[in-house]
Parts: structure tokens; sequence; C-alpha cells
């Protein structure tokens, strides 16, 4: 149960009522989640975690099911059952198969262990990324 009422349909107005209108149409459903209906009672606070999500989670040079995946195992690290649920659905939806989000499960599993072996043992850093090698070129093509 919420610790907070969730705003329903009839009860948004303004501003709350515009992200609940455009949270629908963007995402092709006839209804408003729990997680944007508790945001709602703060329509500022709504609009900006709705554009944030929007923005971020739109194709870019991830695309939206990698982002989703990322979702699920940060959700899966964090231990949100909400958002587990929701993101996994979110990738359903997308044609991840179950054989999918085992995998998804296990690669969470795994490096979550392998970071806590690495915390545990204080163990140093030996690999890092070339500041000067990460590139806006897709892999591949050269840059000028």
């Amino acid at each position: 149960m919420a610790t907070i009422p969730l705003i329903e349909d009839a009860e948004a107005t303004g501003r709350a009522r515009e992200v609940f209108d455009d949270i629908k149409a963007t995402k092709g459903i006839d209804f408003v989640p729990n997680i944007w209906r508790s945001l709602a009672i703060d329509p500022e606070h709504l609009e900006s975690c709705w554009r944030r999500v929007k923005t971020i989670m739109a194709d870019g040079a991830l695309d939206r099911r990698t982002k989703e995946i990322i979702a699920v195992a940060v959700s899966i690290t964090n231990g949100c059952e909400y958002c587990v649920n929701s993101h996994s659905a979110a990738l359903q939806k997308q044609g991840l198969s179950a054989q999918g989000l085992a995998e998804v499960v296990a690669a969470t599993e795994l490096f979550n262990a392998m970071n806590r072996v690495a915390v545990a043992y204080q163990i140093g850093v030996d690999v890092r990324p070339a500041v000067d090698g990460w590139s806006d070129a897709e892999p591949g093509v050269a840059s000028a």
C-alpha cells in the first residue's frame, strides 16, 4: 500500500492532467501507472520526472530495449519490486523472451557478485578506458 494517496484520473487537473494524458499517449496505454499517480501529488515533480524519462529513454546511441534492460538490472539491484515488474513488462512488450529476461537476471546477479568481491578485497584498478578513446563515431567508422 502506498504511503501517500495516489491521484486518480478524475482528480488530476492542470499540469498533472497534461502529464497523465501524455503518459498514456506516449506509452500507448489506457491507464496511468501508479508510480506516476504517486508523483502527481506534486505536479511539478511529476512533470520533471516524466520529462527526464521521456528524454533519457528515447532511442539514441543506445536503443530503448537496451535502456529497459539496464532499468531492469538496476531495479533488481535496488530491490524495487514495482520497477522490476514495470520494466520487465516493457521488455516483454518489446519482444524479449523469458529466456532473454533470465539472461538479464543472470548477468545482473553475476556482476553484482563480482562488484561485491572487488569491494570486499579492495582490489586496485588496473584497467581503465582511455580518456581519448571515446568517440561519437560508430564502431569501425574513422573519425575526421
